[in-house]
């Protein structure tokens, strides 16, 4: 895995197709552990369920990776992600640690982003109160 294959697996604009699963089963370990801020889930097919789940969720979705950096068999892709919901586009930046086995697949895939600031800040009413509660805990 390299970081020209990387970046083929991080980019979906809105309105392209997602990776096929044949192209995730190229990419990822059958025993991959993923965890994001929402869940955590074992095995590829536990992955594969996870990633249709959310374009099931998402009118549309976007993904556009911004920097990446390989460094043995660890990887880091700054990403931002895009979803559209409804008529909302709710808008994460990120980033992801990867860790590849040998062969060069991914075991372990962990996403690292504020899920609650951009899926609240832009809902009426809600997102005023996140807002001033970010800023009890920043100010």
């Amino acid at each position: 895995m390299d970081i020209s294959q990387l970046r083929a697996l991080f980019t979906k604009p809105y309105g392209a197709r997602a990776p096929t699963e044949q192209q995730w089963r190229e990419a990822y370990s059958d025993d991959v552990v993923f965890e994001d801020p929402t869940q955590k889930k074992k095995g590829l097919k536990a992955y594969l369920d996870a990633q249709e789940g959310l374009l099931r969720r998402c009118d549309d979705v976007l993904l556009k990776p911004l920097a990446i950096a390989c460094d043995g068999n660890t990887a880091f892709v700054e990403w931002e992600m895009g979803l559209k919901i409804k008529g909302i586009e709710f808008v994460y930046p990120g980033a992801t640690r990867l860790l590849l086995n040998d062969d060069g697949k991914i075991v372990d895939h962990r996403d690292y982003f504020d899920f609650v600031g951009p899926t609240f800040e832009p809902v009426p009413v809600i997102g005023g109160f996140v807002r001033w509660l970010y800023k009890r805990f920043v100010s």
